[in-house]
């Protein structure tokens, strides 16, 4: 992957985990709208961040199956005292890992885990590493490659 192309997945991925943290406090009314004053608001132009529009998309159509897999895999642990930053990160990689073959498992989680660096606290950092680590023996590929039609 090109330096270009990293830069801006992760730049994506920044701007989808403020979108969806800011969703999950308030919901818009009318998501394209919002959408579209949240990216009037980013330092690149919107094209810079086509893959945080996806994933913002992807995860808002897939929450309820998404939310139903981080209540599975967070044993022990009450979903509605999951941080809303931690709930985040964990919608975003488990919708990359479940929904994009082009990305392996393992960056997700990498991924994840520099966002909650980021983003959260010390003991969040744990948190999704183990719930990210217990669902990547549950996606059904190799961790480690990108899988090809």
């Amino acid at each position: 992957m090109s330096k270009a192309l990293f830069t801006q997945r992760r730049d994506s991925r920044v701007a989808a985990l403020q979108y969806i943290y800011a969703w999950s406090i308030n919901e818009p009314k009318n998501l394209a709208e919002d959408l579209i004053v949240f990216f009037e608001n980013m330092e690149q132009p919107r094209a810079h961040y086509a893959y945080a529009e996806e994933l913002i998309q992807g995860i808002i159509l897939n929450q309820a199956e998404i939310d139903g897999i981080i209540k599975g895999l967070a044993q022990n642990w009450d979903f509605d005292r999951i941080a809303k930053i931690d709930l985040g990160i964990l919608r975003l990689a488990i919708y990359e890992m479940k929904h994009r073959k082009d990305i392996p498992p393992v960056v997700s989680i990498n991924e994840a885990i520099d966002l909650s660096k980021q983003f959260s606290n010390l003991d969040s950092k744990r948190f999704i590493n183990g719930i990210l680590d217990r669902y990547k023996g549950q996606v059904g590929r190799d961790s480690r490659k990108v899988e090809t039609a």
